[in-house]
C-alpha cells in the first residue's frame, strides 16, 4: 500500500461554519505537503469544498432528532490526492447522482459536474445511513 504523506480530518454538524473548518484543514494539509503542485492544490480544494458545501446545503436528516454531520478525511499520497466527504445520519440523495449540463435551466447537478471536472474520479457509496463521496485526483511525481 502506498504511504500517506499527509492527512487531515474534520467531523461536525453540517452547518455553514463546517465548510470554513474544512477549508482550514485543507490549508493545514497543504502546509504539510508543500510539494503538491499549486494547481493540484487549488483544484482539489475547490472540489472538496464544493462537496462539503453540497452536504451543508442539501443533505436531509434521516431522523428529525439526529442532525446531519459532515465528515471529511483527506490524504496525500505520492501520486494521489484523496478525500472522503460524508454526510452522516442523512437520507439517501434524491434524484439521479449524475452531473447537470450547463444548458439545463435547473442548477441541480451542477456542483457534481464541477467536482467531476476538477478531480480524476468521483464515486458514491451509501452505508449505514451515511452518504459518502470519494474524490481522487492523480498527480504527477
Amino acid at each position: 500500500m502506498t504511504d500517506v504523506l499527509a492527512e487531515r480530518s474534520f467531523r461536525g454538524l453540517a452547518e455553514a461554519e463546517a465548510v470554513e473548518a474544512v477549508h482550514d484543514e485543507l490549508d493545514a494539509l497543504w502546509n504539510d505537503a508543500p510539494f503538491v503542485e499549486a494547481m493540484d492544490q487549488m483544484t482539489f480544494t475547490t472540489a472538496v469544498i464544493e462537496s462539503a458545501s453540497n452536504i451543508v446545503q442539501h443533505a436531509l436528516p434521516a431522523r428529525v432528532q439526529q442532525p446531519v454531520e459532515l465528515g471529511v478525511d483527506i490524504s496525500v499520497r505520492p501520486t494521489l490526492l484523496r478525500a472522503r466527504v460524508s454526510a452522516f445520519h442523512a437520507k439517501p440523495p434524491f434524484g439521479p447522482l449524475e452531473p447537470g449540463t450547463p444548458d439545463q435551466e435547473s442548477e441541480s447537478g451542477r456542483g457534481l459536474a464541477l467536482i467531476e471536472a476538477l478531480v480524476t474520479t468521483v464515486t458514491f457509496e451509501r452505508q449505514d445511513g451515511t452518504n459518502t463521496w470519494i474524490l481522487s485526483k492523480s498527480q504527477q511525481v
